[in-house]
């Protein structure tokens, strides 16, 4: 029996949706739960705990909506996509009009624009999580979007389950209308793929350039992990490096297959920047370097055919890789932001962006001290590419001389690193006032007469080659 009638329901009862009903029971809010499957919901309830009598188990989908006290809050945790709107189309006939339901799974933003301008019979509001199981349960990052008016009812409940900066500030906010809570949610996973790589490549550059085993790369984490590049993935990178398998007894990462699963959503981040024409290379690299990692068979062809890339590197040493790992760091995010600058403008959307800065500090899987700086650096000016802000712009200089001896070490000698090349390249063509697009400007004229702008005003449409 709960503690008093819920006001708040949860559907889907999968991993995330059980830690977030633990969460939310936990801070105190009587919820009620209903997952497709009977048995799940009950095994669920039965091994709740203490929490249990927060919490009452539903048998049906309209034993959920009975057991909920209007106005009605039910948040949705089934996969993105055709689920969302078949368990849409469920509820619209038992909810009432001033109900509200929460999309809280992975949905891609354009469903949630979708979803938000259809004639839905209740409020709607979509609502981007990280955090994993561990967020879910402890303290997520919650970015939602849709009506301001829907995000007041629920701040109360989503900011008291949400993760604590160090300041205390509750990781949880509005982002915008519609779908743009998903789509920064979006933003975070694409960054969320390049900070990964952009780990792994370090990893790869220590362990194949450097000649270091899993203790040495393990502890060499956890020493940046004291600097600059305190977050929770540089933090896991090093404990994931120390683990010792159980059945071999040595490292288990060298016991690890080398290809990396994904869900799409990085993906879904390269193909709206592109439609955008947001230079994101950093995030592209690393999708594309997922992708590469699955081609197992083709590797081992390429390899057999051209040998082995040369591995050992001279004149390169850790510190060298924690600065190209600064610097790389920098330009993902000054790409990633500068991303969301983009989608405002698109979309009309007032993005706050040194809102979504404070939100990911915490409970998200990229959180980190950066993130405090950027909060700081987007509110003197959002308008301001991130890299130009003074205080990164210092790091760079600092950081991309580095940067480049490990991209040049790894193209010399072999040792791909994919997102801290691109980053370096979009570095490098930020910082060029004048770049060479008039060469291609100049093709594209001589083959489809597309014309051209001239330094010195000459009104002079075309090359020489049109005639006339």
């Amino acid at each position: 029996m709960a503690v008093t009638t819920p006001q708040i329901g949860l559907i889907g009862l999968g991993t995330m949706g059980s830690a977030l009903a633990l969460n939310i029971a936990d801070k105190g809010f009587p919820i009620a739960v209903w997952n497709r499957t009977a048995q799940v919901t009950r095994e669920f309830h039965a091994g709740a705990g203490e929490l249990a009598r927060r919490i009452t188990p539903t048998e049906t989908l309209a034993d959920l909506v009975a057991a909920i006290r209007p106005p009605r809050a039910i948040i949705l945790m089934v996969p993105a996509g055709q689920a969302v709107d078949d368990q849409l189309a469920a509820l619209a006939p038992l909810l009432d009009a001033d109900d509200l339901v929460i999309d809280a799974g992975n949905a891609n933003f354009h469903d949630t624009n979708r979803r938000n301008a259809a004639a839905l019979p209740f409020h709607f509001l979509g609502m981007g999580v990280s955090g994993g199981e561990e967020g879910a349960r402890h303290g997520p990052a919650i970015m939602a979007g849709g009506a301001v008016e829907d995000w007041t009812r629920m701040a109360p409940v989503l900011q008291a389950i949400a993760a604590r900066a160090e300041d205390g500030t509750p990781c949880a906010d509005h982002m915008g209308p519609a779908g743009a809570g998903h789509f920064v949610k979006a933003v975070h996973n694409g960054i969320e793929y390049a900070d990964m790589q952009m780990i792994a490549e370090t990893y790869g550059v220590m362990r194949d350039g450097l000649g270091m085993d899993a203790q040495a790369i393990g502890t060499t984490f956890a020493r940046w992990n004291e600097g600059i590049l305190r977050s929770y993935l540089v933090e896991i990178s090093g404990k994931v490096a120390l683990a010792a398998d159980p059945v071999s007894g040595g490292p288990l990462l060298d016991v690890i297959l080398d290809a990396a699963g994904q869900k799409g959503t990085g993906r879904w981040t390269v193909i709206e920047a592109q439609n955008l024409a947001a230079p994101i290379p950093v995030i592209e690299a690393a999708v594309m370097a997922r992708n590469v990692s699955a081609r197992l068979a083709e590797r081992a062809a390429g390899e057999a055919l051209f040998g082995p890339a040369p591995a050992r590197v001279e004149g390169l040493s850790p510190d060298d890789l924690e600065q190209a790992l600064i610097a790389g760091k920098i330009l993902c995010y000054a790409q990633g932001f500068a991303m969301m600058t983009a989608a405002g403008a698109e979309f009309g959307w007032a993005l706050d962006l040194p809102a979504i800065a404070r939100v990911w500090r915490a409970g998200c899987i990229i959180r980190s001290a950066m993130l405090n700086d950027m909060a700081g650096a987007l509110a003197e000016d959002p308008g301001r590419n991130l890299m130009l802000a003074p205080f990164f712009a210092d790091h760079l200089r600092q950081s991309v001389p580095a940067l480049r001896r490990v991209v040049a070490a790894g193209a010399l000698n072999g040792l791909a690193s994919p997102a801290l090349s691109s980053g370096l390249a979009w570095f490098d063509m930020m910082r060029t006032a004048r770049g060479t697009a008039n060469m291609i400007q100049g093709q594209r004229d001589f083959f489809g007469l597309h014309g051209f702008k001239r330094l010195d005003g000459v009104a002079r449409p075309h090359g020489p080659w049109a005639g006339g």
